[in-house]
This record gives structure tokens, sequence and C-alpha cells, in this order.
């Protein structure tokens, strides 16, 4: 009886076994790193180009190596914690929601290959087409998946582009990732085989098998390879080609009018200062010295960032009892409830003062029969008559506004910055802010949107959408934030490099009132526009006062200064293809994906 394998049986099981895992790990992490690279705050945005080339080698080999989908999924995540390390600097608790996040994100690169593998091998998409089909679909997915998490797409590294970015007022944000894509798979296709091997991809046994273009084709060639790899770079050169042509010619098409004068003033203060109840009066002097300072530049609206005016709005338009506001609300004190009248005195004292609208950060608690609620809103306060309008943010961030599942698991409140009783309500729907220039009687319309928000490209996009359909269009987005959270970090930068693509998308510019900064105008091309005038609210005599939103020496954004900005917002007249039909461009995208994936659940490859 024999019992020891033969020669020919040795053989046939080393060609059948997979290569070891050690290039999986090199080209997870390589990717891993040249995406952290392309965003904040390295913000070396052409390596977004080429971050997806090395994990994409993954997709051409027909035969995965050994614990392949664990390499990328480690580097992957180990890459997004990296990424997100700002999170952390909320405070202690928020440790846990930024390991969930970093985890729940880091995951789709996984997914991303196993769906492409599907797509290259089993279908047979060239991965010019497929790569991007799938990286744009799971953006969009994430886009609305746990609320939403719409950071960091690809397409975001190339914000200083400006001419390609205009794209996405055809097709959003997702159009910019789809070129990026495209162009790293047609790269990855020119890769030869021999750089299979030196990153030890491919199965160990050398045969003339393994090679793609050897004459022995007994059995499938180890790489799956385009016929026509030069194609593909072409087809890929041809779509970057059109969209910087595109965007040529829609930025030269209608030049910008002159818009309202919007004064934006920038605190600098951090989340505990603004949780400690001794530091509001220090708060509002601070502002309203940073507001004296820029009336004087004649702004028909001043603009205070989320939460900053530190005395809340009591509404109680049910006319409950105080008994009854104690059993409702009993964390709040009923002294709270009886000084309303006196807030919003203090606010219409304040307009009056500054001869100016204003649009206010404020947290406002409602009263109805059955609840209090609370919510994160905006107010507009005319000059002359008062409070005239609130806006209550409607996208609630997750364990940072709110808690889900949090009545069938109260411990989850410990795991985040807020206790149940503190978190908001979310708002009914978008307002619209009509405002009369006190200076030339022109009337201007500002929809407010708070803190993340301009993130959301679907939430942005039925803001001015809901507006326009109505027939009175949004002329500014309003965007009050309080970035105090993040002490300074990559997150203010890339806060804002996300807001541009709204203003491209729904070619409407936007005013952020940012507390510790970044505060800005993005006119209708996503350009970062220089103020007229920039107040240094931290010049004291012991050095030059800073006169640009940008320090000189390394060309970045100021963070973490009090300061004031002063300009003539650009109206943009030209119309958005995004705007009237939305995401059916992405929609597409992860509809063909879900498709590609069901396919490889269904289909299963004979051995």
């Amino acid at each position: 009886m024999r019992t020891e394998p033969s020669v020919s049986e040795i053989i046939a099981s080393a060609r059948s076994a997979p290569a070891g895992s050690i290039g999986a790990w090199i080209v997870s992490a390589t990717t891993s790193l040249l995406l952290w690279c392309s965003f904040m705050p390295c913000d070396w945005g052409p390596l977004g180009w080429v971050a997806l080339v090395p994990v994409l080698l993954l997709i051409r080999i027909r035969r995965p190596t050994r614990r392949m989908y664990l390499a990328v999924s480690v580097c992957s995540i180990v890459g997004t914690l990296a990424t997100l390390q700002w999170m952390r600097l909320g405070d202690p608790a928020m440790y846990a929601a930024w390991i969930a996040l970093s985890v729940y994100v880091g995951l789709y690169l996984p997914v991303f290959i196993s769906v492409c593998r599907v797509a290259r091998h089993r279908i047979g998409v060239p991965l010019v087409l497929a790569v991007p089909l799938v990286w744009v679909g799971l953006e969009y997915a994430r886009a609305y998946l746990l609320t939403g998490f719409s950071w960091y797409y690809l397409g975001h590294s190339q914000y200083r582009w400006t001419e390609l970015i205009q794209v996405a007022d055809l097709v959003g944000a997702y159009g910019v990732s789809f070129l990026l894509a495209a162009a790293s798979a047609s790269l990855a296709e020119l890769v030869p085989a021999a750089v299979f091997r030196r990153l030890r991809l491919l199965p160990p046994v050398k045969d003339r098998d393994a090679v793609p273009g050897s004459q022995d084709s007994s059995e499938p060639q180890a790489i799956a390879s385009s016929s026509r790899p030069v194609l593909q770079v072409l087809i890929s050169v041809a779509l970057v080609a059109a969209a910087l042509v595109y965007g040529h010619v829609r930025r030269q098409q209608i030049p910008f009018t002159a818009g309202p004068r919007i004064a934006l003033i920038q605190g600098n203060f951090t989340t505990s200062m603004k949780h400690d109840p001794r530091e509001a009066e220090t708060m509002f002097r601070v502002h309203q010295a940073l507001t004296g300072m820029a009336v004087k530049h004649q702004p028909d609206v001043v603009i205070w960032p989320e939460t900053m005016f530190r005395w809340p709005l009591m509404q109680n338009p049910a006319g409950l009892s105080e008994p009854e506001l104690r059993r409702l609300a009993p964390h709040i004190p009923i002294e709270l409830w009886r000084g309303n009248a006196r807030v919003e005195a203090t606010l219409a004292d304040m307009a009056g003062m500054a001869g100016a609208a204003m649009v206010i950060g404020v947290d406002v608690f409602e009263a109805t029969a059955d609840a209090v609620r609370h919510y994160n809103s905006a107010v507009y306060v005319h000059p002359t008559l008062g409070v005239r309008g609130r806006y209550d943010k409607i996208h609630r961030v997750i364990f940072g506004e709110y808690i889900p599942l949090q009545d069938w698991f109260p411990w989850l409140d410990r795991l985040t910055p807020i206790s149940g009783e503190f978190g908001i309500d979310a708002g009914t729907g978008p307002v619209v802010f009509s405002c009369q220039s006190p200076h030339t009687g022109r009337v201007f319309r500002l929809a407010p949107i708070i803190c993340f928000e301009d993130t959301v490209p679907h939430l942005v996009r039925r803001i001015v959408g809901s507006a326009a359909n109505s027939g009175h269009p949004v002329d500014v987005l309003v965007n009050l934030t309080n970035d105090g959270w993040f002490h300074g970090s990559s997150e203010l930068d890339q806060h804002l490099i996300t807001a541009v693509f709204r203003c491209v998308e729904c070619r409407t510019p936007m005013v952020r009132a940012v507390n510790t900064g970044i505060s800005a105008v993005i006119d209708g091309d996503g350009v970062v526009r220089e103020p007229d005038v920039f107040i240094d609210g931290d010049a004291d005599g012991g050095r030059p006062p800073r006169t640009s939103m940008r320090d000189p020496q390394t060309g970045r954004w100021y963070k973490q200064l009090n300061a004031a900005l002063v300009d003539t917002v650009p109206l943009d007249p030209r119309e958005s293809f995004y705007l009237r039909y939305g995401d059916w461009f992405a929609a597409a995208c992860l509809l063909a994906t879900i498709a590609m994936g069901l396919v490889g659940v269904v289909w299963k490859r004979p051995n």
C-alpha cells in the first residue's frame, strides 16, 4: 500500500496552494498609507490618483492569497483609525466611538475588493469599469447607512483642482471619485507579472502556467490581464480630459453677481469651555467685541457660530404651567423658562446695535403637551423686529447628538460625551431666512445648515432644491459650526474641504462661521475666497496683526484664533443638473455593485 504521494501529486498540490499572505499585507498597507497621505493633515492630493493601485493587484490575481481579506481589513482599519484620530480629542468617552466608526469605515475596503473580484473574474467586467463602479457605489452607501458618513471620499482629495471638480454639478462629488478610481484601475492593468512575483502575490510554484502569455495554457493564468491595457489608460485619460474641458467651460459661462455683505464671527473656545457656565459671559463678550469690529465694514448680516450664544431660548407655545414644566423636564431650572423674554430682548438689542440682521447659533427648548424637546438651532434676528425665524438642525450626529437604541441599552450613554437627557431632537425640515439689506434694500434668501450638515450631499441638495422648487431659490447657504471639539486638528481642514463640494453640486455659495475656525466664504465654483476684510481678534501689539485667513509661510488656513471675516458673497446664477436630478449616477453605481455582489453570493465557481 502506497503512503507517500507521487511527484505529480506533489506538483498538483503545490500548484493549487495559494500564495502566502505577505504580499497582501504589503499592498494593503501601501494603499492605506497613500489614502491617509491624500487627505489632511498631509494634503498630498496627487496621491489620490494612485492610492488604489497597490490594492487593486489583489483583484487581478485569480487566486486569493492566504489571509488576503484579513490583511486588507486590518490595514484598512488601522489607516482609518489614523485618519479619524481627531475624533478622540472631543472627549475621553469618544474613544469608543472613534474605534467603532473606524472599524465600520475600514471594512468597506475588503467589501470593495470582494465585489470587484466577482466583477472581474466571474462576470468579465473590465477593471477600468468595475473599480470605479464599485468604489462609487460603496461611497454612496456610506452616505446613508448608520445615518451616513460622507467624509473622505476619494474625490475630496482633489479640492484644489477647481476645473476638475466642476463635474460635481452633474453627478456630485461621486463623479470626481469615479475619475480617480478609473485612473487607478487603468494603471493597475499596466503592472507586469514580474511585480506580482516580487510581491509574492502568486503561488510559489514557478511554472509556465503561472505567467500570462505562457505557451502552455492547460491551467488558467494566475493573473487576469486586459488584452488592451493601453486602451484602458486612454479611456481614463479621455474621461479626465472631458471633465477638465467641462470644468473650464462652466467656469467661464456666467459671471458671479454681488450678493449680501456678510460678517463671520469666529471665537476660539474649546468645548470644555463652552460647557462651563462660568465661561458664558466671557464667550458673549468676545463675540460681541468681534461683532463691533466687523460692523464698521457695514455688513448686511452678522453670523455667529453654532451654540455660541450660551443662554437658551425657552419656547412654551402650549402655555404650560410651572408644575407641568417641572414634571416634563425636571433637569431644567424653572428660572430659565421665566427668563426667556429677557433672552429674546438681548438678541434683539444685539442686532439693533449692529445695525444688521444676525444669524446666531443657540440651544432651544420647546415645551409641548407631552414632552420638552431640545433643538440645536439657528435663529434669525431682525435689527428692528427681533427674533423672526428659527431653523432646527435636521441631521444629528450619531453618538454626538443622539444615542440610538438607548431605550433598550441605557448603558450606551457612558460611551459618549452626552447623556440621554441632553441629546437633541431632530428638526422637521428646511427653513429659509429672507434678509433685506439695510444698505441696498435688496432681499436675499439664506438657508441655514448646522455643523456636519454641510458634509451631507443629499441633505444640502434637499434644502436648496426645496426652495428652488417653491420658486424662491436660495442665494446663500449659511453654515454655523462648532469645531471646538477637535482642538485645531485636521478635522477643521477636512470639514471645510468637504463643504466645498456642496457649493459646486448645488451651484450655491456658502458662508461658514466656525468656532475655532475655519470660517470661510466659498463660491459656487468651490473656491475658498480670501475675504475683503480679515480682523485678527488676538492682535495685542506684540506682533503685526494677521491680515489673511492663510499663514503666508505655509499656505495653511489659520485655526484656533479669535477673528472676524467680512466679505461680499458672490451669487451664482448657474443652474445645476445635480440639483435637479440628484444622485442618479451614484445610485446606479450602487445598484450595479449590489447586482455584482449577488452574483458572488449565488454563483459558486465549480472546483
